[in-house]
């Protein structure tokens, strides 16, 4: 008697790996459609068993989700990629028909926030944002939290023991990274500026704190002056780039923390040459590759956008299927780091 074809048979016939037709056929995580298809064909081309439990599975219904999401600044090129990394995300989502609702808020004001966000109630299932750390907002997470709408926090933490979960980078580790960059970059002592986006971003807080850290602990020669709020604005950054490079003719390092960026850019091209003042900013854009490019920048940080979005629409699934119990706590993204030579 012949023997019946194995998993090593059916995973070489299809084109996958065994562990693939082992989480397809035990169902210990979703499988693309696609790959399910291929899957499929291979097992009734070589008669496995495992084509019948497939074909079963493949007539039922889809679970529908829908996202939410909420961003800042839609105009900003940064969060156009984010949008883009999401729609992009929720229509490869295996396992699950995503819809997408996507708001941008125009400021950073808590009373507009709160207001997308309660505004998302019943047409979101679940939803994830960029927000200001607010009384407001934890309200409105708290009342959606009431109504069975899990809210995840992005790139920057809020409404902590409320939200069902955080998805970006180690902020505070951020911080300590780009100390780290302008003490190797600067020679001898001097001044150091900071930018943030807001007195209430946590995220912009914990890099401030590494920040200075790092340079407390490892460069005492070099002063950071008092910390500017620019409300990661152009203008507001350049103006105050420029005041400081006129009062501090020994600045020798700007770290911006969030947006903003170009101002510092525009500022310094047009009161100092490139590389007298190392300079780190915030994710990758078509400014911040140029500053790299010629000399005004001396690194970026940035987000993994693909990662974010992709382990988030995952947590939303699973807090949407345990009804908001599956608590995501804080997950960590590994930042990326950009040199001129490197982009």
């Amino acid at each position: 008697m012949a023997r019946r074809p194995g998993m090593a048979a059916l995973a070489a016939a299809a084109g996958v790996s065994v562990a693939t037709v082992d989480r397809l056929l035990n169902g210990r995580e979703a499988v693309a459609a696609a790959t399910r298809a291929a899957v499929l064909e291979a097992a009734l081309r070589i008669g496995h068993p495992a084509a019948a439990r497939l074909t079963e599975g493949a007539g039922r219904a889809v679970p529908s989700v829908r996202f939410g999401v909420l961003l800042h600044k839609q105009g900003q090129e940064f969060y156009q990629n984010m949008a883009r990394e999401f729609r992009s995300a929720v229509a490869l989502l295996p396992g699950v028909k995503g819809q997408l609702v996507m708001e941008f808020s125009a400021s950073q004001a808590p009373s507009e926030v709160a207001g997308l966000l309660r505004g998302m109630a019943g047409r979101c299932d679940v939803i994830a944002a960029t927000a200001v750390n607010h009384p407001e907002i934890t309200a409105a997470v708290e009342a959606l939290k009431a109504q069975g709408v899990p809210v995840f926090s992005l790139l920057s933490d809020f409404a902590q023991g409320v939200r069902a979960g955080y998805v970006g980078l180690n902020n505070l580790k951020v911080g300590r990274t780009a100390a780290w960059m302008i003490s190797l970059s600067v020679r001898g002592g001097g001044k150091v500026a900071i930018f943030v986006g807001g007195a209430r971003w946590h995220g912009h807080d914990l890099r401030e704190t590494g920040f200075r850290a790092f340079l407390r602990e490892e460069r005492p020669d070099l002063e950071v002056l008092e910390s500017i709020v620019n409300l990661e604005t152009r203008q507001l950054t350049y103006e105050t780039t420029l005041n400081l490079l006129t009062r501090h003719p020994d600045l020798r390092g700007i770290f911006v923390a969030g947006g903003g960026m170009e101002g510092a850019i525009a500022a310094l091209q047009q009161a100092r040459r490139p590389g007298e003042v190392a300079v780190v900013v915030n994710e990758v854009t078509a400014d911040s590759r140029a500053g790299l490019a010629q000399g005004w920048v001396t690194m970026v940080d940035a987000t993994p956008l693909p990662d974010l979005c992709q382990t988030v629409l995952g947590l939303m699934v699973r807090a949407v299927r345990e009804r908001g119990n599956g608590g995501a706590g804080q997950v960590f993204l590994p930042v990326q780091l950009h040199v001129a030579e490197s982009i």
